[in-house]
């Protein structure tokens, strides 16, 4: 059968791409293909379907049995929903600051969710229970927020990695004094890639209580999952992802998204490879002389001290942005379809700008 004919038109140049972030990539084939797949016919609607049903089967084989994913549209939505799943009307969440939740969701979680977030300094974007306990306390003081959640992110905000035992020690820090613990995953993929371990790894089975999936950055379309790990941690999630209009009425195109990244080992296969291009990045990086990596290389993100100047010239020839424009740090991000020609062209540009 021809493909059906269409009036749209391509917009843009398929060829360009830039170091601005994962976000900018577009759909793997193979989710498209799965998109395609689960087209055509009736599906009940609002989750009731058989792909959201199969990607129960397929959370489970990666978080445990226990688990259940409630599919949502996006990366901020699933932290809200997740949050307010855990915590009561006065609850307070702590959280780093440079956190996703904290300085990239326009005051979500405070002004949608009605959470306070208690945020804590970091040399890395990593919590540790000594870091906690700077925001930990008051729970009986009915004039403060009461602390209720830990949420980490892995990959961080500044592409260092938590290790397994990094994460439970903070698990147990946290149950100890009555909190949940919420994973803000949106690059967890990135994470299991480098740390060459199973996602439940340093998620159930370290005491994660639930986890925002993502999927758009690995590869999908839209879409992203919150995934409840301890059944008895979260309240009325149902009723949160509808009220934090979360909840889609043809949710088997974002289940079957999910499917196709995680049934078998496309999401690995993605994170692996933009992992890879970040680490040819920062090895083309290092030789020039007057550019500084900041952080640890230990994702898909590379930050870097250079020029002021250089910077804007070279955004003018490679699309990326300033992370702390006043200390000329910039940050490049790579994704599933960065090519090694792409980072080359990128670095042999960073010469020629630091030459001038």
């Amino acid at each position: 059968m021809n493909p059906p004919k269409t009036d749209a038109r391509r917009h843009h140049d398929p060829e360009v791409r830039g170091f601005a972030s994962d976000n900018y990539a577009g759909a793997h084939p193979e989710v498209l293909a799965a998109l395609a797949l689960a087209n055509g016919g009736h599906q009940v609607a609002y989750g009731e379907d058989d792909y959201t049903e199969n990607l129960q089967r397929i959370i489970r084989s990666h978080f445990g049995a226990t688990a259940e994913a409630f599919p949502v549209f996006n990366g901020t939505g699933a932290n809200v929903v997740a949050l307010q799943a855990v915590t009561d009307r006065w609850g307070a969440v702590i959280c780093a600051e440079s956190a996703h939740i904290n300085v990239d969701e326009c005051g979500a979680p405070e002004r949608v969710g009605g959470l306070k977030l208690l945020t804590v300094p970091t040399p890395d974007g990593k919590l540790t229970p000594e870091l906690i306990d700077r925001q930990a306390y008051g729970w009986d003081d009915e004039h403060r927020a009461m602390p209720q959640v830990v949420s980490i992110t892995q990959s961080t905000e500044l592409g260092t990695l938590y290790t397994p035992d990094e994460i439970r020690a903070i698990c147990e820090h946290a149950h100890a004094h009555g909190m949940k613990v919420h994973l803000d995953g949106s690059r967890i993929a990135n994470a299991a890639a480098s740390l060459n371990v199973p996602m439940r790894t340093f998620t159930d089975a370290v005491g994660v209580d639930i986890l925002s999936l993502g999927g758009t950055k690995n590869g999908a379309l839209f879409g992203e999952a919150v995934v409840v790990l301890d059944q008895d941690a979260v309240s009325h999630l149902k009723h949160l992802r509808k009220l934090s209009m979360q909840l889609a009425s043809k949710m088997r195109f974002v289940s079957v998204q999910l499917e196709a990244l995680l049934a078998k080992d496309l999401w690995l296969r993605n994170a692996r490879h933009a992992n890879e291009m970040a680490q040819r990045l920062a090895e083309g990086v290092r030789a020039v002389h007057g550019v500084e990596i900041v952080y640890p290389v230990q994702s898909n993100a590379v930050f870097a001290k250079l020029p002021h100047d250089v910077s804007e010239r070279l955004q003018k020839r490679f699309r990326f942005y300033f992370w702390d424009e006043a200390a000329g740090v910039v940050r490049w991000m790579c994704a599933f379809d960065t090519t090694e020609e792409d980072v080359d062209a990128f670095v042999a540009a960073l010469k020629e700008e630091m030459a001038r």
